[in-house]
């Protein structure tokens, strides 16, 4: 029997692993392995055998006791360890030690009825996520082993199945949603004799692709982490409909020659993707599998209209806008109120930054980190531009705390001008409030050495400001890897970048201040940096002039003109 098994599951391959049919029965065979796109880590199972599992910067020692026993430090920690996902390092391992290991941590989550009736455990989006990693390390678990245990996992899987299309419609909308859908369209195709439920499982996750992936490739909830959650699951789905012989639907298609583009528009010149609305750091592991399969490796494109953001590029220089409304309150959970905000970078270097959101531990830091505070833009009366919902009771019946209220209209109009690209935006985000518009007007330079902006807050042609106080702030919060000291003249601040290039923020009518900030998407969670901060009164000054300039002695430059130097002279 174990060598039948092990001829069952020799057939891997870089796509998808096929599973010869060797047991009768309707629905008890596998007939598929989608691949796992994520990055496995061989060392790690070494940990797992010895009982150490480390998840969202946590560990817990089992200590010969059940790891599913234990009291979990952390919900970050519990949704990785329930995801299953960690058997993929075990896989890895491919040695007999680790196959015999995942096979009594899956045992000893199936033999164990309680495990089911943990909260997270039934959350749609870890259910998703176990069903699918099951399916996938499916030729780990069954390598070597018996009819009975077979049996046992089948049975499993397909409890854990029936529960995922019960769940349906409690499921939370956006990324948690759209993950079931491919869930249950990787089942019918593993699954033997699932063919009649292919075309309602297809149709359900088309449906679901079309809606939530905007015609520009961006996500509704306009998170730039969900294009690299989604498409780690998209691509070998599409595998395994190959795999099967079967045509994909052509809205899984679409959606993803939508989405790849949209990788190269979030990234700066280091290869991270710009902080907005959730965005933490960037899993450069996973972007780096992902880029692997864009065949059109061009420049990434400058205006996502229906997503809401502009890019500017020009020499080395990136700036990336936030030019769009919050997402609609469903799909708000994560969004930012960060209307108008930009993030700056030159070369491999990033300048001008928002916070992010950590990667663990966002709890803490959610309130800080959604408000506009915390973005490289213009804060009213230290107020956000978005409205959240507050009260406790609200949350926990909404499942966090979405938007309620924002910028209704906001306008970007971009143009080429004679020295450079000139963008000018709008938001009403204080209008109803303060009786206030915010107006930013960005030119960039043709060689990307300048940035010229000017922030205006004004009312309406016509209205007044509302309320005695019209005080504001111009935030600009600096990636920690910069050094920053303030010009004696206190209207600037020298910026020096780890290339050794030198920046310099000027704001001539204005006493530019230097304030600590965070930077809370770092792999080692939140450090500590500055921010660059202008204090004004909309009544006294309604407007202020800024710029950043690149010095023409910094390295960069001086190379340039080194080597134009040095180049030969063409003969006549």
């Amino acid at each position: 029997m174990n060598r039948f098994a092990r001829n069952m599951l020799a057939r891997a391959s870089g796509g998808s692993v096929a599973l010869s049919r060797v047991w009768p029965g309707r629905t008890d065979r596998l007939i598929i392995a989608p691949h796992d796109l994520r990055t496995a880590d061989a060392t790690r199972a070494a940990e797992i055998y010895a009982g150490r599992f480390v998840f969202a910067g946590k560990i817990v020692n089992c200590h010969g006791r059940s790891i599913f026993d234990l009291d979990p430090p952390s919900e970050d920690w519990e949704v990785a360890l329930l995801g299953f996902g960690w058997l993929r390092h075990l896989r890895a391992a491919d040695t007999a030690l680790t196959r015999a290991n995942a096979r009594a941590l899956v045992e000893d989550w199936i033999s164990n009825p309680a495990n089911k009736r943990r909260p997270v455990a039934r959350r749609a989006d870890v259910l998703a996520r176990r069903v699918i990693s099951l399916l996938s390390q499916a030729p780990l678990v069954l390598n070597d082993t018996d009819n009975k245990f077979y049996r046992r996992y089948l049975r499993a899987l397909a409890r854990e199945i029936r529960f995922l299309r019960y769940t349906m419609v409690n499921i939370p909308d956006g990324v948690p949603k759209l993950q079931v859908q491919i869930a249950l369209c990787y089942t019918t195709l593993c699954l033997a004799n699932q063919a009649r439920h292919i075309r309602g499982a297809s149709k359900k996750l088309s449906d679901e692709l079309q809606r939530q992936i905007l015609p520009d490739g961006g996500h509704i909830s306009r998170n730039p982490g969900a294009l690299i959650e989604l498409l780690i699951d998209l691509l070998p789905l599409r595998q395994t409909f190959a795999a099967r012989n079967i045509a994909p639907p052509p809205a899984l298609l679409n959606a993803i020659d939508r989405m790849m583009p949209m990788l190269r528009f979030f990234r700066h010149g280091d290869g991270n993707f710009a902080l907005f609305n959730g965005m933490s750091a960037t899993p450069s592991d996973l972007l780096a599998t992902l880029l692997a399969y864009d065949d059109a490796h061009g420049a990434p494109m400058a205006n996502m209209p229906h997503t809401g953001f502009q890019r500017l590029d020009a020499g080395p220089t990136t700036v990336i806008i936030d030019t769009g409304p919050p997402p609609p309150p469903g799909v708000s959970h994560d969004a930012h109120a960060g209307c108008l905000s930009f993030e700056l970078s030159s070369g491999t270097s990033r300048i001008v930054t928002n916070c992010g959101m950590p990667t663990t531990g966002r709890d803490n830091w959610r309130p800080f980190a959604r408000g506009t505070v915390a973005h490289s833009t213009l804060s009213y009366h230290d107020t956000s531009s978005c409205q959240f919902v507050e009260m406790s009771a609200m949350k926990r019946l909404l499942h966090g705390a979405p938007i309620i209220s924002g910028p209704h209209e906001v306008e970007s109009y971009r143009e080429i001008v004679q020295d450079g690209t000139l963008l000018t935006t709008s938001h009403d985000g204080y209008l109803a409030k303060f009786g206030v518009i915010h107006r930013r007007v960005l030119m960039v330079a043709n060689d990307g050495a300048r940035i010229d902006g000017e922030d205006t807050l004004s009312p309406p042609q016509g209205a007044r400001l509302k309320g005695p106080d019209a005080d504001f702030a111009l935030r600009f919060h600096l990636h920690p890897a910069v050094k920053a000291s303030r010009l004696s003249d206190a209207r600037g601040v020298m910026l020096v970048l780890p290339n050794r290039d030198v920046w310099t923020f000027e704001a001539l009518d204005d006493k530019v201040d230097l304030e600590d900030s965070v930077f809370l998407a770092g792999n080692d969670g939140p450090r500590r940096t500055a921010q660059i901060v202008i204090r004004q009164d909309a009544r006294q000054a309604p407007s202020i002039r800024w710029s950043f300039v690149r010095s023409t002695a910094s390295p960069a430059v001086t190379n340039a003109r080194r080597n134009a130097r040095r180049e030969p002279e063409l003969p006549l």
